[in-house]
């Protein structure tokens, strides 16, 4: 049976959420959100050596708190972090959070990548990323773009720009796995000197060019690295319509870093934030030992597939500090 995406190849296609993108392209930054009607289960899992993050030690599996309001993924270093404070705002007005003695209070983890290099105004006097967060929450909805916008807007790679990218499949079952991700690699996402993915035997429909897996590969202990540009990190969600339990969203989080590694060389670099949250929102049965093991490895595929469509829907603007794919190869 031939992989099939779901209707929009978004994370989308899990039915219920939402994601909303707002960005400053003078800042050339910007902030992610994903969000559902309700509450839903959430786990996380880190692999780069230097992540910047909010409120992830409550997804262990082992903590009172099992499901969250929105998920944040943020340009801005340290500085993007606040975003996830206007998220929370949002959704406190709309009497969203976990219930303290009837005091709403939002549970909203985030993740940041390290954009503040990349040519863009970055004097502010006051942090911009709370009101971007904001900005990103009211503007949630089923359709989104990918490429240059959200936490993507001001992402690069060792060779290309980089951007924001999803994907989708339908499993034979009829269970849905999307993934959501904001591609800021240490490494690259194509081989060599080329315009081929890394991430090639997985595409579907030819999502990123379908141009194939390349007929030459380079020394892969000679990829190139932005190694002496500080600016890294890679920091994805995957997402299913199944009932998972945290433990479940946990695992499902960590196999999908197998993506980042089949997409990006180098991946879960010393100098990356490499991190991937999992959200389940329940919609269908728990899936048993199998399904468990076909979800995972869907996870990874559909990771892979959003981090090439990334770059590839990457667009050129004025002083990139690198090319866009499209530029370069369109």
């Amino acid at each position: 049976m031939n992989t099939q995406a779901g209707a929009r190849n978004l994370i989308t296609d899990v039915a219920g959420l939402r994601v909303g993108n707002a960005q400053d392209m003078g800042l050339r930054s910007g902030v992610t959100v994903l969000v559902a009607d309700s509450p839903f289960t959430a786990g996380v899992h880190i692999m780069g050596g230097a992540p910047g993050t909010r409120e992830t030690d409550l997804l262990a599996p082992d903590r009172v708190v099992e499901q969250v309001d929105a998920l944040v993924l943020s340009g801005g270093s340290a500085f993007g972090l606040d975003a996830a404070s206007g998220v929370a705002d949002g959704l406190r007005e709309a009497g969203r959070g976990f219930d303290v003695g009837g005091m709403r209070v939002p549970i909203v983890p985030g993740a940041i990548l390290f954009d503040l290099l990349n040519g863009g105004e970055k004097d502010w006097s006051e942090n911009p990323y709370k009101a971007l967060g904001r900005a990103a929450l009211e503007a949630s909805d089923g359709h989104f773009a990918i490429g240059s916008i959200g936490a993507g807007t001001g992402a690069t790679t060792a060779n290309l720009k980089g951007g924001l990218g999803s994907a989708s499949v339908v499993l034979p079952d009829g269970t849905t796995v999307g993934a959501l991700v904001a591609v800021n690699a240490l490494g690259s996402a194509t081989v060599g000197d080329g315009p081929e993915f890394w991430a090639a035997p997985f595409e579907v429909n030819g999502e990123f060019g379908g141009l194939g897996p390349a007929s030459v590969y380079p020394d892969p202990l000679a990829a190139p690295t932005k190694l002496a540009q500080h600016a890294n990190t890679t920091i994805g969600i995957v997402a299913t319509d199944a009932a998972l339990s945290q433990a479940q969203c946990t695992r499902l989080a960590t196999v999908a870093h197998d993506g980042f590694a089949r997409a990006l060389m180098p991946s879960h670099t010393l100098m990356d934030g490499d991190l991937v949250f999992a959200a389940a929102t329940g919609e269908r049965p728990a899936p048993d030992l199998a399904g468990q093991v076909m979800l995972g490895h869907a996870a990874a595929c559909v990771m892979a597939r959003a981090i090439a469509r990334a770059v590839y829907a990457a667009t050129p603007a004025a002083g990139d500090p690198r090319p866009a794919w499209c530029a370069r190869f369109g």
